[in-house]
């Protein structure tokens, strides 16, 4: 091909790809491929001289869509960046430097005026960015106001962990899944709800004190001053040329190893001389000086596809690739996500025997980028791997994606919150049941409804033989699923999921009626509104969640699972509530009670109250760890308000019979 022809293609090509990597849209490449374009574009340009003006080897991020404008007070240049270690020497000389994370988010600028937040804009082209103050409120990390009276900016990444990302994308309702947790952070930044921002936890990381009034040439304390103001700051290691080999190994280290929950994609140097860092010049879009990026050179390698398995989650049902074990990164890797249909085309995925080419993104996640060898072809099912209702294709207006779904609105992996719930510390309390977890097994076809769980240890031979899972993990999960068959009535009444039914009503309907009567209101529909905290609409409520054949199905057969305590209701007078009027603080970990929660049952089954916090109202602080100096125990003995022990509680007030 013409070289001057490639050059045009490989420009559109990344401009487009920077577009969906910044603004959150479907990604159409990997940061690996993202590279070896770059470096091919930039390899071409310098060839020929022929460079185009939209070229991205000459341009800063993109151009932002979308939302108010605003333009930068000081220029958001870009790094120079390398794979090589040596580069980094030379670079850093005989100065002082700073090691810390190069974060894999969105770059934010927050600026501050007379100690409060005036505008935080995303980073957009380096000159001009998006104004998206209305966020900040819903930013963890950030500040919206700080101690400082001039005037001040700073710059930091907005990030989402991995395992919120995870979390989210099993959860996502939308018809396509974020493809890592960058591409969500951008995504979620361009959303106008602060309230579905707040959900995803998106956190501001600072990483740069852009501009003072005083005079700070240290950036190390540059960094201090702002975690003395309260930010979240980069991590960060100080050093020298001689000290960079054994800095990047150990730091790499953490990232192999899968400890790092906080998404990177390299690591940063910056010289300790602030002042001789600003006064590098500027080339096309880098200031030479400012900082060095150094990004991992990518482990790739070639293995044979077994076979596709579809995956089911929320509304998606997703393709991945299970092939021969191969090593990445110290780790064997035999699995892949491929996203979604259209993510399969690009890729030319076939069938079993075909040669593909792996790496682990950021060192973290497993992924394909490239057949070598195409045998046969992939068959996109017909039936939901969970329920096997019919599948349907359908085509993102948005951005073209295809995505495959399963029809049927009853099928459990559509109803993950429902699970989530029943098995949450206030419901059934069963631990080691993660989202993913549940999902493994409703694609497994061992939970298809509530009472499903308390049959998972027929499948543990089986389960022993999926990935991720072992003995040790059988084990504790059926520990966990034994002691919850053990359940107070007011936490499986919330463990139904009935809607409007929260703990604060479970408990007004069983001391008031109890869980037998409960169960005969249902069946005989004559309703609730006579319980205090109830009324007609959460009767109502209950009603209709009982006219579904589906739910008293689910609980016909759950309840010969579970023994049911505390189902009487609180027919007590008033010399039989020991603990009537008085208000109680329990805090730390319990030994004669199951849990906290079962604790908090007890005081408020014998007429008594707990609260979050120790004020003048408390009668009792309860911790087994009496002699602590906890923040709780200080304010105790501040306010002179008796610190008891668990045994203390018991003794003097006694416990479940």
């Amino acid at each position: 091909m013409d070289k001057q022809k490639r050059i045009e293609e490989l420009t559109g090509l990344l401009n487009r790809a920077s577009e969906e990597y910044y603004n959150g849209s479907n990604e159409i490449m990997s940061n690996f491929e993202w590279d070896a374009a770059f470096d091919e574009l930039k390899r071409l340009e310098e060839e020929t001289g022929y460079v185009l003006p939209d070229s991205p080897t000459g341009n800063t991020g993109y151009e932002p869509r979308g939302g108010e404008k605003v333009t930068h007070e000081f220029r958001a240049l870009s790094l120079a960046k390398t794979k090589s270690v040596e580069d980094l020497k030379k670079w850093a000389g005989d100065r002082e430097i700073w090691l810390s994370w190069k974060l894999d988010g969105l770059t934010l600028v927050a600026t501050y005026d007379n100690g409060k937040l005036t505008h935080l804009v995303t980073r957009g082209n380096g000159t001009e960015g998006n104004n998206i103050t209305y966020l900040a409120k819903v930013i963890e990390g950030l500040k919206l106001a700080i101690p400082y009276e001039g005037h001040f900016v700073v710059r930091g990444e907005a990030t989402i962990s991995y395992t919120d990302f995870n979390l989210i994308n099993d959860m996502t309702e939308d018809e396509e899944k974020y493809a890592n947790p960058r591409n969500l952070a951008a995504g979620t930044l361009n959303l106008d709800d602060p309230e579905k921002v707040a959900a995803r936890h998106v956190h501001f990381n600072a990483f740069s004190l852009v501009y003072t009034g005083e005079q700070i040439s240290s950036w190390g304390e540059r960094m201090s001053l702002l975690e003395s103001y309260g930010f979240t700051v980069v991590e960060r290691e100080k050093t020298d040329a001689r000290g960079i080999d054994d800095c990047i190994k150990r730091w790499t280290a953490r990232v192999e190893d899968g400890s790092m929950d906080l998404p990177v994609d390299g690591l940063v140097l910056c010289y300790e001389d602030n002042d001789y860092a600003m006064s590098g010049p500027v080339t096309g879009h880098h200031q030479l000086t400012a900082g060095y990026a150094f990004k991992w050179q990518d482990t790739s390698a070639d293995t044979k596809l077994k076979y596709i398995e579809w995956s089911c989650a929320v509304s998606t049902i997703t393709p991945v690739a299970v092939f021969e074990s191969v090593e990445l990164e110290g780790t064997k890797v035999s699995r892949a996500s491929l996203c979604n249909l259209s993510e399969l085309k690009r890729l030319g995925i076939g069938g079993k025997g075909s040669v593909i080419t792996c790496i682990k993104s950021n060192k973290i996640i497993p992924k394909i980028i490239g057949v070598k060898e195409r045998k046969g072809y992939y068959d996109i099912p017909e039936e939901c791997p969970v329920c096997e209702a019919p599948t349907e294709i359908r085509l993102s207006e948005r951005s073209g994606v295809e995505t495959l779904h399963c029809t049927n609105p009853d099928c459990p992996a559509k109803h993950l919150k429902r699970f989530t719930r029943f098995v949450s510390k206030s419901g059934m309390n069963i631990d080691g049941l993660s989202i993913r977890t549940m999902l493994d097994f409703m694609n497994a076809g061992y939970i298809k409804m509530f009472a499903d769980i308390y049959s998972l240890p027929l499948h543990f031979d089986e389960i022993r033989q999926m990935e991720g899972y072992g003995d040790k993990s059988c084990e504790n999960m059926g520990r966990a699923i034994e002691r919850s068959r053990q359940v107070a009535a007011v936490n499986l009444l919330f463990a139904l999921c009935i809607p409007m039914i929260g703990l604060d009503a479970a408990k007004n309907i069983i001391n008031s009626v109890g869980f037998e009567d409960f169960l005969e209101r249902m069946r005989e529909g004559t309703g609730f509104e006579d319980i205090e905290g109830i009324g007609p609409e959460k009767s109502a409520s209950i009603l209709e969640w009982y006219d579904n054949e589906r739910n008293v199905a689910e609980l016909a057969k759950l309840l010969p699972m579970i023994n049911v305590t505390g189902g009487e209701p609180l027919n007590k007078d008033d010399t039989e509530l020991k603990l009537k009027g008085l208000t109680f603080v329990i805090t730390g970990a319990v030994h004669e009670f199951k849990n906290r929660d079962e604790f908090k049952a007890y005081v408020e089954e014998m007429g008594g109250s707990v609260t979050g916090s120790v004020s003048k109202k408390t009668d009792y602080l309860v911790n087994n760890d009496t002699a602590s100096a906890s923040a709780k125990n200080l304010k105790a003995k501040e306010l002179q308000i008796p610190i008891i022990s668990e045994d203390e509680f018991i003794e003097k007030f006694g416990r479940p019979e």
